[in-house]
């Protein structure tokens, strides 16, 4: 049943607009809360980075804290929900190490919308697993920050088997 709160996924960033069926395994986009092409890039961004994460490491969503907020950390460090310029629109910046803090917050604000859990809690499960989960960079092998570094981790991607046939 889509409608059961146990069988989905919302988050601050999917703007609470998103749904992600496990059951069905399907991401469902409300037309009426993406404001435009970019939104809508990063929302399925986000929830793409969450179904990578479910297929890669079989990631148990309902009970493991720990696993929720590793994926929320990779999918709020990759998906482009701490660029600098969503940043200034939410008008939160900063100049050291802003992107991780934004990352934390972020990570710890999609737990909070998804489940009746403490904002201590929801932030202990994410200092435990931040540092081996932010510098995850897969299935992209770096940060696509902006589409400069989009193209240059699908040029990669296609130049991944290059290296090692030569070897």
């Amino acid at each position: 049943m889509a409608g059961a709160p146990d069988e989905r996924r919302r988050g601050p960033a999917a703007g609470e607009q998103l749904q992600q069926q496990h059951v069905s395994c399907q991401i469902v986009l409300c037309q009426n809360n993406i404001h435009n092409q970019a939104h809508m890039n990063r929302v399925v961004t986000h929830e793409l980075i969450h179904a990578f994460d479910h297929c890669r490491a079989h990631v148990d969503w309902f009970t493991n804290i720990r696993h929720l907020a590793c994926s929320e950390v990779r999918a709020a460090n990759l998906s482009g929900d701490c660029s600098l310029v969503n940043e200034i629109f939410r008008l939160h910046f900063g100049l050291k190490q802003h992107h991780q803090t934004c990352v934390r917050d972020r990570a710890t604000l999609s737990i909070l919308a998804v489940r009746n859990i403490s904002k201590e809690v929801a932030k202990k499960a994410v200092d435990e697993v931040f540092e081996s989960c932010f510098n995850d960079h897969e299935p992209f092998g770096r940060i696509p920050h902006n589409k400069t570094y989009a193209r240059y981790a699908h040029r990669d991607f296609e130049n991944r088997d290059r290296y090692y046939s030569n070897i």
